[in-house]
């Protein structure tokens, strides 16, 4: 079903180029440091469920396609924030799916999603509604075998770690039971993302710095408190392998402010009075303060604004965040980090990795950014990007600014857990290309490519990671 030259350059000598440095990577274990898989499947590992709940019930790069057509969430089995009633036939969901596959002609999920049938499942024909029930029938019986179990998937994957996403809310119980289940084939850990205790717009703000301080053993409800308290959960995670925060802000705001005004702010976060703009600046002060305790407890601080998160009110209200409705918006950078990085950006000992959705920020801002400050690097092409096209501009633009040595390889950032090989088989795939591109234009000398490429696949994130 797959092109085993798929997105390698036309050109002869290219693609011959491509072809010899890619069987170089394609066997290199995967490293993946950033992403949202649930951490229970690798601790229970119990077998998935059926076909519709591992494939299209949680991966919103399936069903926002099909929303944006007039298929209902419900009729897919999205589960309902509201406790309304959604599909609960898998089968049922599955033809749906069938029927709508087309829909993803062109778009990187067809590809994720036939990497996965062929190459984990090995179904070789074209999956739509009249092979639904066969695949169906198939990947279900495949579920029920030891062999696709999460942790021999994970094992099979090649997958050398992984790290999940945690709020500071979660007493990361199923990291404690991986962690002593003595299973020595993969390596989970988690990072800190604290959002619904930095961000003021989070619903329930105040509640969630009452249970951030209970569970810290602190009270977080004075400021000085407040920041013990993520010294505290910071250390918690890093018990549980965690080596990077994670801050998804609407924008690339920091803020260096005077104590008595980011006390002020706080209080005003905690009583709901916060302006918009206050919010901003409360967001924007916490990712100086996340830098400084990021100097002190050596994690990396991933950065990655520029979303309007839950552009759909009604579909927040009925199925709550992650569904889909988060869009991307123009972010600017150069402005906007300039007061942590005077605050702490030559610190040799902070690492700091930005991401955007904002592709026009790319050679304009980023590169250049990454370019001279050592604090700085740049994560890949992210989200709506992670796509082929994506991945080429991206090295396009960055390159010639940037280099490769302030870039951080690859990270699938994702909830489906059989599309992480196929992200990064696209990843190393374009990557190649790439080189192959700059060799045989004579730019780079073709001894140099191979390393580099590995570099690319496997080194530079191990190394950005600290993994």
């Amino acid at each position: 079903m797959l092109d085993k030259d798929r997105l390698f350059p036309i050109e002869p000598r290219a693609r011959d180029i491509a072809r010899s440095l890619y069987n170089e990577v394609s066997t290199l274990p995967i490293v993946s440091p950033h992403g949202h898989t649930d951490p229970r499947w690798y601790a229970e590992n119990e077998p998935f469920p059926d076909p519709a709940k591992l494939f299209v019930v949680p991966d919103h790069y399936v069903f926002r396609m099909l929303c944006s057509q007039g298929v209902d969430l419900t009729s897919l089995g999205v589960p309902r924030a509201d406790g309304g009633e959604t599909e609960t036939d898998s089968r049922k969901i599955w033809r749906l799916f069938a029927e709508n596959f087309y829909l993803l002609r062109g778009t990187p999920s067809r590809g994720w999603l036939e990497h996965s049938f062929e190459h984990v499942f090995g179904l070789t024909k074209r999956f739509g509604p009249e092979t639904a029930d066969e695949f169906y029938d198939h990947i279900n019986d495949c579920l029920q075998k030891p062999e696709f179990r999460p942790r021999a998937l994970f094992e099979r994957f090649n997958i050398e770690v992984i790290a999940t996403t945690e709020s500071p809310l979660d007493d990361l119980k199923w990291h404690k039971m991986i962690k002593e289940s003595g299973w020595t084939g993969g390596k989970v850990v988690t990072a800190y993302r604290p959002d619904p205790v930095v961000d003021p717009d989070f619903e329930g703000f105040a509640g969630n710095i009452e249970k951030f301080g209970e569970m810290a053993g602190v009270d977080a409800t004075n400021y000085d408190g407040y920041l013990e308290a993520h010294r505290i959960r910071r250390a918690f995670f890093k018990e549980y392998g965690a080596t990077s925060t994670d801050h998804g802000h609407p924008t690339a705001r920091t803020e260096d402010l005077p104590k008595a005004e980011a006390e002020a702010l706080f209080e005003k976060a905690l009583k709901g009075k916060c302006s918009a703009e206050e919010a901003d600046a409360f967001r924007g002060h916490m990712l100086t303060e996340m830098a400084r305790m990021s100097i002190e407890d050596g994690l990396v601080l991933q950065i990655h604004p520029g979303s309007m998160r839950n552009h759909n009110d009604d579909v927040m209200a009925r199925f709550g965040r992650d569904k889909g409705f988060d869009i991307p918006t123009q972010t600017n950078y150069v402005r906007d980090l300039r007061p942590l990085l005077n605050a702490v950006g030559m610190n040799p000992k902070l690492s700091i990795i930005l991401f955007t959705l904002d592709e026009t920020s790319y050679s304009r801002e980023l590169a250049p950014l990454v370019g001279v400050y050592p604090s700085l690097k740049a994560g890949p092409a992210w989200w709506f990007h992670d796509s082929p096209e994506g991945m080429r501009r991206y090295r396009e633009m960055m390159t010639e600014t940037a280099g490769f040595y302030n870039t951080v390889g690859f990270n699938d950032d994702t909830r489906a857990f059989c599309s992480i090989p196929a992200r990064h088989d696209v990843a190393r795939r374009v990557d190649c290309a790439f080189l192959a591109t700059l060799v045989a234009t004579g730019r780079l000398a073709e001894d140099e490519a191979p390393e580099v490429a590995r570099d690319l696949a496997y080194n530079l994130v191990k190394r950005a990671y600290r993994l």
